[in-house]
């Protein structure tokens, strides 16, 4: 079973492409198949009213300043997409509104993201399944009927799928993982289910993910959990990303096939210790 591993930088670069290029790097060096960005236009996202309000943040004291400071330009994308060709990683972004969609197709991208918030966007969400490429659906804050839906739009538009379990608090606390929702999801709708995980803890929940099945799992990365944004809090630090690529690669093998089969080394062993007594 090969797990895809997905980091998410999101908005953690907090707007400096040195800082998402540097992010990026430790997600190749530590063997992640891909990173993940988020793209918004932030005028159809929010509403003026919205966008007008306070907000202190390094950019300014509105909510405007704080989103936009937070926003990668075409030419800054293009540099993100030229690098991740450098370092041989995947890339892409779930984008939260159809125009921030479109220009995403600027690029050639290995698969589309869709955001748990985003489950409820009926438009876009029918616009990223017309593209019929892979799509890795987030399914935090939402019921089996509201999945039946999305499931629906994917396979109308014969689009290739995969769901991720999700619980979308940030941080989560470990118990409310409920990661059996990976197996009855992979029932229920007879495909591949990872995990999109926002837990402060490195390895426990995403371990218990890939023995119940999950073939992909994405975790928000940081280059320090003090910086300034909402999901560092819930990211993994960069100095920690060896060891959790390492770990979860090493869990298929540990699992086996199920067969209960003697290898060559027990067969070895048999030989001097076993004890046959005809009875």
């Amino acid at each position: 079973m090969n797990i895809y591993l997905i980091a998410e930088i999101g908005i953690n670069h907090n707007g400096d492409i040195e800082i998402a290029k540097k992010l990026i790097d430790y997600a190749a060096n530590a063997g992640f198949n891909a990173v993940k960005f988020q793209k918004r236009t932030i005028e159809n996202v929010y509403t003026k009213e919205f966008l007008d309000s306070s907000r202190e943040s390094p950019w300014g004291n509105t909510q405007r300043d704080q989103k936009i400071g937070l926003e990668f330009n075409l030419n800054q994308y293009k540099e993100i997409d030229r690098y991740c060709k450098e370092k041989n990683i995947d890339w892409s972004a779930s984008a939260w509104d159809i125009e921030a969609q479109i220009f995403l197709r600027n690029f050639s991208l290995s698969f589309n993201k869709v955001a748990s918030a985003m489950l409820g966007h009926k438009p876009l969400l029918r616009e990223i399944a017309s593209e019929r490429k892979k799509t890795y659906i987030s399914t935090g804050m939402s019921t089996i009927d509201e999945i039946d839906e999305v499931v629906n739009i994917f396979r109308d538009a014969k689009c290739p799928f995969e769901l991720m379990h999700c619980n979308s608090t940030y941080p989560m606390k470990e118990e409310d993982a409920n990661l059996l929702c990976i197996p009855m999801l992979k029932s229920r709708y007879g495909c591949d289910v990872g995990y999109s995980g926002h837990e402060t803890s490195l390895l426990k929940v995403c371990i218990s993910a890939v023995v119940l099945g999950a073939t992909s799992i994405e975790r928000h990365i940081t280059l320090d959990r003090a910086m300034y944004g909402s999901d560092q809090a819930s990211s993994i630090e960069v100095n920690a990303l060896v060891n959790f690529v390492s770990t979860l690669r090493m869990i298929p093998n540990l699992l086996g096939d199920g067969h209960k089969n003697m290898s060559d080394a027990e067969k070895i062993v048999r030989k001097k210790l076993r004890v046959e007594v005809k009875g």
